[in-house]
Order: C-alpha cells, then structure tokens, then sequence
C-alpha cells in the first residue's frame, strides 16, 4: 500500500486476508479458540464468551460478502454459544469455560452479554443457522438482565445465578451495549433498541464534558467515577487506569452511528462530542512519547501511562476517522484516515504470519507483554468494513444492503 488512502478493492483483500488467519478458529468444543501467533488454535487456554462472540459477528459479515468457509466458521462458532458456554441452569453465558467444558470464570459479564446480542444481530442478519434464535435468546436476557430502564444506563456483571449484580460499572461494557443494541434494532427493526442505545450515549455526553473529552472508565454502583481504579495494575486488559485512549475514538465513532440511525430524533450535542472526544484522543495519544502510534492509557492532565501500542487503538482511530470524515467532509480527518492506515501497513499487519500485530512496545516491536498471539479478528476486520458504509444502518445491515454478495471461491 502506497502513502495514499487504501481503496476498496485494497481494503476488501485486507478484510479477506485477516478471515484466512482465522480459518482454524472454531474450537472441538464450539466457540472460538484462542489463536496463536500464526493463527493455530491454543487449546490450553480457555474458551471465551466475548472471542467467541466476536468471532461469530465477523464472520458472519464474511458470509454475507460471500467469503467461502465464512458461513461456516460462524456457525461453528455460534455452537459454543448455543452449547458449551450456556448456562443451561440459571440462563445468559459464562464468561469462559476450560479445556474440558466446565466453567473457569462464571460470571455473567455485560461486557459479553453485550457481544453475544451482536453476534445474534449479525448471524440473523446473514442467515446463520441458529442467528435468529441467539438473538432472541440474548437480546430477552440483556433487557431482563442489564438494561436498567429507570437510568438509561447498563450493569456491569452479575453473579451464575442472577442473585446480586456487582457494585462495579463500567464504561467499556456500556459502550460495547450501545454497539449490540444498535445492531438489535436493525436485524430486529425495533425502534426501541436504537433509543435505548441514544439514551446510554448521554452517559459519555456528559463525561466527556465535564473531563475535557478523558472519560473515566470505572464506576461505583451510583455512577461516582473512581479515577484512581487499579493505578497500582495500570496495563490491565479490561479495566486499565486512567483513560483510555482507544475508548475515546470508539465512542467517537459510536456516537455518530447513533445520531445517524435516529435522525431527527437523536439527542443533540452528539456531533460536537464525537469531535472532542476524536481531538482529545489524538491530541493525548497519537506520536505521544516521540514515535508514532497511538499509547494505550493517560493520567488524567494526558500525560502516557502505558505506552504499549495495541492494534485495536489504531482500528478504531481508522473507524472514527473515515466516520467522521464521512460525517463532516473535512479533509483533516480524510488526512488522519490515510496517515494510520500508513501507520498499520508499516508496523501492525503480519504479512508473514497473517492478521496484524496485537501489540507492540513503545519502539513499534513486537510485544506479548498484555495480549499475547493474535486472537480477535474484530476491530482489524470493522477497520476494514467501515470506510466503505454510511454511518446507518450498522455493519452487518448496511454490508448486506450494499455490499453483499455471492459465495465465492
């Protein structure tokens, strides 16, 4: 790739490449494995919700752009979700399972909860035997489970047995709520599901105001930020300090899939939150310790806290990008766009070992320190898909309706 903007046809082959790494992903128990380095399965380590989940949406977006094997990895997938990581006692899913198919962690996590709703959306939406039914399934237990219709807002985990939620709340499961239940509303067409998801992004609407586009990620059970959450843990995978760079340009981009599908009935202020969440993670994390790629978490002032680079921060930069350019026209944002695509062509896709990097440390070299192997496809995979959709209806509704296409070979 040249320092231009990709085109699509470059950025269809990209999306073909990163689904032919994954091709051995489907686990002997169902769901998805995690995959190594050069994309082999690691049985050892436990089969997880929120992988397997992910793995079913994208390919599934594979299926309907008519990539052969994709229907069927999804589905495979998909059987862990329907078998093995369901709890066929109390209900909802665990959030892994071992080797042997017993529950390693059996939480109810909104976090996976959220990605199972939009594996369902986007199984239904490409035909997937047993979509409609996971969605059905999935998106009863998020509204009886999570969805907290007095505040407008989600909870966070749930002990096996739906006894007592945890007293912890978290930004990353709601925005990854916004995400599912706006999928729900396009495969389901209830309006419903679009609302609830504006009514959650008010939550980063506010945050972003009152911390100059940082968003606190942690919370207590009454919604009081706690800024100080694992500083003494700060490169945590799910619940790291600080704020967290990535976030800031997925809620970015999210907000303006939300004012897109809503039209006239979206809550004002999005676009001006989009921007300043964009400006603030740019401004805090891009190149910010002298070479380029995006920090992982800031202090609250902005300075780096963790400098490891993580390949889903720069997918998302990508997405928020092209949306924003998508949304406003201005060219700076068609500049960032070419800029980081630039950035993965040299230093985060694997083209000897497929997929793309997960991590790297502060000099751009390879890292396994946070995310060892490469076992997710979907931010690289969106990256993909994005820049070639309006900003409404969501991936998987808005690639069958104009990108779809026949199987091929």
């Amino acid at each position: 790739m040249s320092t231009a903007p990709p085109d699509d046809a470059w950025l269809d082959a990209e999306l073909r490449r990163l689904l032919s790494f994954g091709d051995r992903v489907v686990h002997p128990l169902g769901g998805a494995a995690w995959l190594d380095d050069g994309g082999a399965p690691d049985l050892a380590r436990p089969v997880h919700t929120w992988i397997t989940a992910r793995t079913v949406h994208v390919f599934g977006l594979g299926a309907l752009l008519g990539v052969a094997g994709s229907a069927e990895t999804a589905a495979g997938a998909l059987r862990g979700l329907t078998g093995v990581l369901r709890d066929d006692e109390h209900g909802g899913w665990f959030a892994a399972v071992g080797p042997d198919g017993s529950p390693v962690d059996a939480e109810k996590a909104g976090y996976a909860h959220a990605f199972v709703v939009l594996a369902g959306a986007t199984a239904a939406t490409a035909g997937i035997d047993g979509g409609e039914a996971l969605l059905a399934e999935a998106t009863s237990v998020f509204e009886q489970r999570f969805w907290d219709e007095p505040t407008g807002r989600v909870l966070d985990a749930w002990d096996r047995a739906w006894t007592a939620p945890d007293d912890y709340r978290g930004l990353n499961s709601a925005m990854h709520s916004v995400e599912a239940m706006l999928a729900a509303g396009d495969a389901t067409g209830d309006r419903v599901w679009h609302e609830r998801a504006a009514r959650l992004s008010s939550l980063a609407v506010d945050l972003a105001a009152t911390y100059d586009g940082r968003l606190p990620e942690h919370f207590g059970p009454d919604w009081t930020p706690d800024l100080e959450l694992n500083r003494d843990r700060p490169d945590d995978p799910f619940k790291p300090f600080g704020a967290t760079v990535g976030h800031g340009l997925e809620w970015s981009r999210l907000l303006l899939h939300v004012e897109a599908i809503l039209g006239d009935d979206a809550p004002s202020g999005l676009l001006e939150t989009s921007r300043l969440l964009f400006d603030r993670a740019v401004a805090d994390g891009w190149s910010a310790d002298g070479a380029p790629g995006f920090v992982y978490t800031t202090d609250w002032d902005g300075t780096p806290v963790v400098r490891q680079r993580f390949h889903w921060v720069v997918a998302e930069a990508i997405g928020a990008a092209a949306a924003l350019h998508r949304r406003t026209g201005e060219a700076a944002y068609a500049a960032r766009y070419a800029e980081w695509w630039a950035y993965v062509d040299a230093h985060v896709r694997d083209l000897e070992r497929g997929s793309w990097r997960h991590e790297l440390d502060p000099a751009n070299r390879p890292a396994a320190t946070v995310w060892p192997g490469k076992p997710d496809l979907y931010h690289a995979v969106q990256a993909t898909l994005l820049p070639r959709l309006p900003l409404a209806p969501g991936l998987a509704a808005g690639t069958a309706r104009f990108l779809g296409g026949p199987a091929t070979a």
